[in-house]
């Protein structure tokens, strides 16, 4: 919704349209596509910061918390990290700057390799960490906006997306990502 509340036309329909006018429309669609997707990341983004914004968290950090929450030690190194949240180290290390600076997480030696360093989760990062995931829960993933069936269609074309382009190997098929079925 733009902040003087929702619009009388579907603005992307109209450049679909323009876009047909000015000669484009062989590539109408995928311009459409494209827009649409990043108007739903908007969008989500914005409903992920209105929770997260009172408790002092950024998505990305977010992110690492609940990822370093995740692993049975509390501590991933700062490499794998990144590799796990698909980012560059540069906002690894950024991230952990700012976790640090709020006594989230902590930079501690790796036991066995002198040239890494380990992230590692404080008890006040467990415990953000799960009350963040309970309120994205409560407010947003509950009722991300789509029916059951077609978050479930929408996850597995994201997945194809995603491999077609790289995000992770053919080894895990996008078509055998199965969402679990409540029913």
């Amino acid at each position: 919704m733009s902040p003087a509340g929702p619009l009388s036309r579907d603005p992307i329909q109209e450049a679909h349209r323009q876009w047909g006018q000015h000669g484009w429309g062989e590539v109408a669609d995928g311009m459409a596509a494209i827009t649409s997707v990043t108007r739903t990341h908007q969008i989500m983004m914005a409903r992920i910061d209105e929770v997260l914004r009172p408790l002092g968290l950024t998505f990305a950090r977010y992110e690492l918390l609940t990822l370093l929450s995740f692993t049975r030690a509390g501590a991933l190194p700062m490499t794998k990290a990144s590799a796990r949240l698909q980012v560059h180290p540069t906002s690894v290390t950024n991230a952990v700057d700012r976790l640090e600076a709020a006594d989230l997480a902590q930079r501690v030696p790796h036991p066995t390799d002198r040239r890494a360093t380990l992230i590692k989760i404080t008890e006040a990062g467990l415990a953000l960490a799960a009350t963040a995931t309970a309120e994205l829960n409560a407010r947003v993933f509950a009722a991300p906006g789509l029916s059951d069936s077609q978050l479930r269609q929408l996850i597995r074309i994201l997945a194809e997306f995603r491999q077609n382009a790289g995000d992770f190997s053919s080894e895990n098929s996008a078509s055998s990502w199965q969402p679990d079925d409540p029913e």
